[in-house]
């Protein structure tokens, strides 16, 4: 047996009752049929006061089953309400944005039933009512009579043990009335059903007991029941609506009302749409940068070079730089450039050093040797001198200035193509050059002439490849391509006079045929203005050319005479060690470098290489570091933040439409709350938490800031066109706002973090209604 009863008070008749289940102690048999039975105009004894009975817990102690309910949580109600009790509302109160089937399930949603079980006990439910025919249906497409079965179904599709009707016939026409209440009569048969109504005659025709009510004091009872003391027989099962229902529930919802929801939508990602661009366009300029940072690279690598400045003495200032107060005198001061400037003793173990640069900081290396090479080539059917230089060649120029200039050549515009580090990654040149005729170098011996990107080259280079022509003189490939040089070692080159000095001999076939032989294999040009273009236009050869020169003419007759002597042994002239030196590198008496050249994958890789560099000074005296020289890291630096600064600011002001956006999405999730609080009595009504009250509407603010993150973006990606085309025509730099994938979704997280914030204190409000309280609004 069922027993339901509060005991607070002895009942006797004529005792003033606030609430039906409240005040006064009234116990029911399972299976009965209960008309609690009020005077038309008496006042509102109505099954909201029996809901509300049923959630004040503290007035006393309700029994249930055996069980106590003194200690009940509001949570322990919720789910009682949701287990036990099914609800008949007199004016139905369906969900309209729901179908009638999602109005059925509600009640099982918020149980956990799953899926298929909900479904196949809402179709039974429905069929029961005699409504299987229109489970599709929406609310709005029903006759009275027909919600109100949809409204039995819903209450009874939980299977509860007791069903309470507020005048479930108080909006039906009398045939109607009729069937609703033999339907009722036919459900009470195995649940207790409990009807408040104003109706003595429907009470009389279809209630087993009927309690009177008046002015707020009982009447009569027509078959009173006292209750046994039971066991605790009672088992709760707590309820719980997932968040996937509550989504599913405000979407639904949304559905309803699309023009509002876009619109809401679009008001909300105007902050998103502004930061969005912002971003595309900065991304955009910081690429720009980029590239123009990787041709700072190529042309202004790390270079180690014999005699370096050093930045920190440069940089250090011992005191202000502010105008100081006049103190009537000047102060001497060495020159800065004695200050700062710095030999580097480039040695075997520091180019060995280098060489173990990890490949994926820097990929490509050229060393500045300043080795003269010996060149002979047939011109015109004779054999003469040539150079692989784009110096003027001009009878004026002697061969030591030549070598001068060869020897103090650094940087960008080097004649050797540096030395590749990973050779899983490619070549240098196939990296950066597009092959014009021929085929790429395989060998040492193998060179390539080099143009810019218009095809262009030096004319000095041409002439002193032994080509005679003028300014705009155009050299078809053929002619280029498969030309042989004569590489001629030191002493075939040289003969040594009765002075003891040495002078190159003449050029014949003989000494031509005596060198190894070099071939032009290719002609080739920059892939693109991004390309690093280090190598200057006319020849290029490998570095291991070079050091096959220096390991053939370092013991050579010219090379010991020059050690031996403190004169130049082509020139007879006075020299002293430094010039000793140089004249000793141009010969080829040494492999080591004049000067380095590194070059960084990308500027976070060359913070790498420094970090490398700076390891080989750590614990050596001033004279024995090595200085290198990055004239890149300003530009970078300087740039870099510039661009950074404008784009934080540009941001920030964006962000108060963001917050702007977040005022909206709140005041409109309160009206939602506003509009839905019928809908949120039910819900309550049916056994839902305080915290799924929350969650629907959390789930609502979360499809619109979800839906404005991804309108704010996509509005954004699209109005990155007509910007681009703005400022290709101002700038004519093209393709410049782009909007980075990540920097879109993390936009979409914020919109979405925002509106929930937004939403979530309306949110709690709609959770703390009173359920009675929310059922009677209209």
């Amino acid at each position: 047996m069922l027993q339901l009863k509060h005991i607070y008070k002895s009942y006797k008749v004529g005792d003033t009752v606030t609430h039906a289940l409240d005040d006064v102690s009234i116990s029911f048999r399972d299976q009965e049929f209960v008309a609690i039975l009020g005077p038309s105009g008496s006042g509102k004894t109505t099954m909201l006061n029996v809901i509300g009975g049923l959630d004040r817990y503290d007035k006393g102690d309700l029994i249930i089953n055996g069980k106590s309910t003194k200690n009940f949580t509001e949570t322990d109600w919720d789910a009682y309400r949701n287990n036990t009790v099914g609800f008949i509302f007199q004016n139905y109160n369906l969900i309209p944005h729901l179908s009638i089937m999602d109005n059925v399930e509600l009640g099982m949603t918020l149980s956990g039933v799953p899926a298929k079980e909900r479904r196949e006990r809402a179709i039974k439910a429905l069929t029961e009512v005699g409504l299987k025919d229109h489970m599709h249906k929406q609310p709005n497409q029903l006759s009275g009579g027909q919600m109100q079965r949809v409204a039995i179904a819903r209450a009874i599709a939980n299977d509860p043990d007791i069903l309470l009707c507020d005048e479930p016939t108080g909006a039906l026409d009398t045939e109607t009335s009729i069937q609703i209440m033999k339907l009722i009569k036919k459900l009470s048969k195995n649940r207790l059903v409990i009807m408040v109504t104003h109706n003595p005659e429907l009470a009389k025709e279809y209630a087993s007991r009927i309690v009177n009510f008046q002015d707020g004091k009982i009447l009569n009872d027509s078959n009173p029941f006292k209750a046994k003391k039971e066991k605790d027989t009672f088992k709760l099962k707590r309820t719980k609506m997932s968040y996937w229902n509550a989504i599913k529930l405000s979407f639904t919802n949304i559905m309803t009302k699309k023009a509002r929801t876009i619109l809401t939508a679009f008001a909300s990602s105007i902050g998103i749409i502004s930061i969005a661009v912002v971003l595309s366009i900065s991304n955009g300029f910081q690429k720009q940068i980029d590239t123009t940072m990787s041709k700072a690279l190529a042309k202004y690598p790390i270079a180690i070079t014999p005699t370096a400045t050093d930045m920190n003495a440069v940089t250090t200032r011992k005191e202000s730089d502010k105008n100081v107060k006049n103190r009537g005198y000047v102060t001497a001061q060495k020159d800065q450039s004695e200050q700062t400037s710095h030999s580097n003793k480039i040695t075997e173990a520091y180019v060995n050093y280098i060489k173990k640069i990890n490949s994926n900081y820097a990929n490509n290396i050229s060393y500045q040797r300043a080795t003269n090479l010996n060149l002979l080539s047939k011109v015109n059917g004779n054999i003469d001198r040539i150079q692989f230089s784009n110096n003027d060649s001009s009878g004026t120029q002697s061969m030591t200035a030549m070598r001068q200039e060869a020897m103090n050549s650094m940087g960008a515009g080097s004649s050797v193509f540096p030395t590749t580090l990973n050779k899983k990654k490619g070549s240098f040149l196939k990296q950066n050059y597009q092959l014009l005729s021929g085929s790429w170098p395989t060998k040492s011996t193998d060179l390539v002439l080099v143009t810019d990107n218009k095809n262009t080259v030096n004319i000095n280079a041409l002439k002193n490849l032994g080509f005679d022509i003028d300014d705009g003189d155009k050299v078809k490939f053929n002619k280029l391509i498969g030309k042989e040089f004569s590489l001629v070692s030191n002493n075939d080159y040289y003969s040594q006079l009765p002075t003891g000095t040495f002078a190159p001999k003449k050029a014949n076939q003989s000494m031509y045929n005596s060198g190894k032989k070099l071939r032009l294999s290719a002609v080739i040009r920059p892939k693109n203005e991004d390309s690093m273009a280090l190598l200057s236009t006319g020849i290029a050869y490998s570095d291991k050319l070079t050091q096959s020169v220096i390991n053939e003419n370092k013991n050579s007759d010219i090379v010991k005479a020059q050690k031996q002597s403190n004169n130049n042994v082509i020139t007879g002239q006075n020299i002293n060690s430094s010039q000793k030196k140089q004249i000793l590198q141009t010969l080829g008496a040494t492999s080591i470098p004049t000067g380095i050249m590194i070059y960084p994958n990308n500027f976070d890789s060359k913070d790498k290489v420094l970090d490398y560099l700076d390891k080989w000074n750590k614990g050596k005296p001033k004279k024995d570091q090595i200085i290198y020289t990055d004239m890149s890291s300003v530009v970078t630096t300087m740039t870099g933040g510039l661009l950074n600064g404008i784009t934080t600011i540009l941001v920030a002001f964006a962000g108060i439409s963001l917050i702007t956006s977040m005022i909206m999405i709140g005041i409109l999730t309160y009206t939602s709350v506003l509009e839905r609080t019928k809908e949120i009595g039910v819900l309550k009504a049916l056994g839902a938490r305080k915290r799924d009250i929350t969650r629907v509407f959390d789930a609502e603010t979360f499809i619109l800031g979800v839906f404005a993150g991804l309108l704010g973006v996509g509005i954004a990606y699209i109005l990155t066109f007509p910007i681009n085309s703005v400022i290709y025509k101002i700038t004519d730099l093209a393709n410049v706002a782009q909007l980075d994938p990540k920097a879109a979704i993390i936009l979409i997280i914020i919109s979405t973090v925002l509106t929930l914030i937004g939403g979530h204190i309306p949110a709690k409000m709609a959770a703390k209604k009173d359920a009675a309280i929310a059922l009677r609004s209209e």
